[in-house]
């Protein structure tokens, strides 16, 4: 298939291009090879963006929503019908196995399209009867919208920040990652094909000066950014400054607590999920393993067993279940943090080095004997590396569990499930599990507290963070006043 894009930049309902920007270079994280190129929006690019947008928005918030939802729902099934294109394009720009991304990425990006256009036409207000008098509310749109996406999955971020813009009328003008530049630009594609007018949702390349460039626009309502904490409190505080809406969709450390009493297997499950999928590329992961200790040995046993079941190779193999890192920065970052956790003391399980073959491949690798002291015990490494913690009492895991500044996810293990809803309750986490890891349904809220952002992405919440409500007055007698 053709994997350089027919253009950088998506803008007005066509590709346009400006070789003028910065040149972008797109490498295929399986070979280091580089596979394309696209260059960053330049003002020019920016400009005409912006203003299709706030031009096309005007119009597309007087579209009846089921009309706004029947084109979202055309364009879900056209993403399904392309799905094998799709998730070879995500694979080329991400690395991750063709095994997952034809299950999990375009998928759920029509899954968040389809969703939300089922809920287009139910946006309507409230009728407040207030004796003789009463009041209604209007659910309006909030204009144009920014959204800032993160490498690892670009298809669905595209999609889940897009989906409940479009729905509620607003326009989206949407920043993909500049390591993973191609996926975004056919969801543009797609859903103009499937009806949405031109200058609705636009795709512009680039790298921070583009995403500061929309963010602190005057014509920008809404940013909406998925990316690490240092990112997200430049972007928030620059959004505030113009009192824009945002939702913070950002980093994580999360705890997963494993109890005695978990069946093992689904256990192991779980924290497989939860470390080594996307090759541990994934916000939500629960890194911090806190495994009680009359399991723990067992539970690193059975681990360490199924590890060996990994088969790494090439991510377009259908047989291959673990890929690269997204970039060789990003490979070394990660490979940092495994020097830090052997020379901090922790004991390796497995894994702990590069693959020698070539692309951005590491080991999955397993720390145990960690304590909560330790750089990989601390900070977000993003990366294929589990930590591994012991603990006697629940008391004790909680209290833990919360000792970080994150906040995105949490997970328990244990067959008592009066103890699952009780330590769940007691975490501070956005996005929870219990008896299992890091599913993501369009259905279920989805964000973190602390410093792992604001706001949720996904469900009928989504709905009131791209929307907002006007509330009308209508008394019906005569108007008293002191004079």
């Amino acid at each position: 298939m053709q994997l350089q894009p027919v253009a950088s930049h998506f803008v007005d309902g066509e590709y346009v291009e400006d070789e003028t920007g910065t040149p972008i270079d797109i490498i295929y994280p399986a070979t280091g090879k580089i596979i394309g190129r696209v260059y960053g929006a330049t003002p020019a690019i920016l400009e005409r963006a912006l203003a299709s947008a706030e031009s096309a928005q005007r119009q597309w918030a007087k579209v009846p929503g089921r009309e706004r939802g029947r084109i979202l729902a055309r364009a879900a099934r056209m993403i399904m019908e392309r799905n094998h294109e799709l998730s070879v394009l995500e694979t080329h720009d991400t690395g991750k196995p063709y095994q997952e991304t034809i299950a999990v990425d375009a998928t759920s990006g029509a899954d968040a399209l389809e969703y939300f256009g089922g809920l287009a036409g139910s946006l309507t207000g409230e009728h407040i009867s207030l004796g003789d008098d009463w009041v209604y509310t209007i659910r309006e749109p909030l204009g144009v919208c920014v959204g800032i996406g993160a490498w690892n999955y670009p298809t669905q971020i595209a999609c889940w920040k897009g989906a409940p813009a479009l729905a509620c009328g607003n326009a989206m003008i949407f920043k993909p990652s500049e390591t993973t530049p191609m996926c975004a630009l056919k969801v543009a594609e797609i859903l103009v094909v499937a009806g949405l007018p031109k200058g609705v949702y636009n795709v512009v390349q680039g790298l921070g000066d583009v995403g500061a460039a929309l963010v602190s626009d005057p014509r920008v309502a809404k940013v909406s950014l998925t990316g690490s904490v240092p990112t997200g409190r430049k972007v928030y505080a620059s959004a505030a400054s113009q009192m824009k809406h945002v939702t913070m969709e950002l980093g994580g450390k999360s705890p997963l607590i494993i109890f005695d009493d978990a069946d093992l297997d689904n256990a192991v499950g779980g924290a497989i999920n939860g470390n080594f999928y996307s090759s541990g590329q994934v916000c939500s992961n629960g890194t911090r393993v806190f495994v009680q200790k009359g399991l723990k040995e067992a539970f690193i046993k059975r681990l360490s067993e199924r590890l060996g079941n990994v088969v790494i190779g090439d991510p377009l193999d259908e047989a291959t279940s673990f890929g690269p890192m997204v970039s060789e920065a990003q490979m070394n970052i990660v490979l940092g943090y495994m020097e830090k956790g052997v020379s901090e003391g922790a004991r390796l399980v497995c894994g702990g080095k590069r693959i020698d073959r070539d692309g951005f491949y590491l080991e999955p690798t397993v720390f145990a004997d960690v304590t909560d002291d330790m750089t990989i015990a601390r900070e977000e490494i993003f990366g294929p590396v589990m930590s591994v913690l012991d603990f006697e009492t629940e008391e004790e895991a909680v209290l833990r569990a919360n000792a970080t500044e994150y906040g995105l996810s949490a997970g328990v293990f244990t067959s008592d499930l009066s103890r699952g809803h009780r330590v769940i309750s007691a975490l501070q986490a956005g996005s929870c599990f219990i008896n299992s890891y890091n599913d993501a349904p369009v259905e279920a809220p989805f964000g973190g507290v602390k410093a792992s952002g604001v706001g949720r992405e996904n469900s009928k919440e989504a709905i009131a963070h791209y929307s907002q409500v006007k509330s009308v007055y209508v008394r019906m007698g005569d108007v008293e006043a002191p004079f």
